[in-house]
């Protein structure tokens, strides 16, 4: 199954560094465990990073996707 985090819904206005651990937070909830997640949606590098970060172990594969890129494969930890 396929869950898609939009970077940008996770807060308001603009993303605050003091504010990381909420963003954890949520992206996790929204992640599951052993999911196929995709990481979307306007926000600043750093949060990405963190995301994609915080995910690692928890996430079957991990992909950014974006309208210019198209889907960019961050880590697979698939069996196949």
């Amino acid at each position: 199954m396929e869950r898609v985090i939009d970077v940008s819904k996770l807060y308001q206005d603009s993303a605050k560094l003091a504010e990381i651990e909420v963003y954890l937070q949520k992206a996790a909830e929204l992640a599951g465990e052993g999911e196929e997640v995709v990481l979307t949606g306007p926000g600043p590098v750093w949060l990405y990073l963190k995301i994609a970060h915080a995910l690692h172990g928890k996430a079957r594969k991990l992909i950014y996707r974006s309208p210019v890129t198209g889907d960019v494969v961050i880590f697979d930890h698939s069996p196949f």
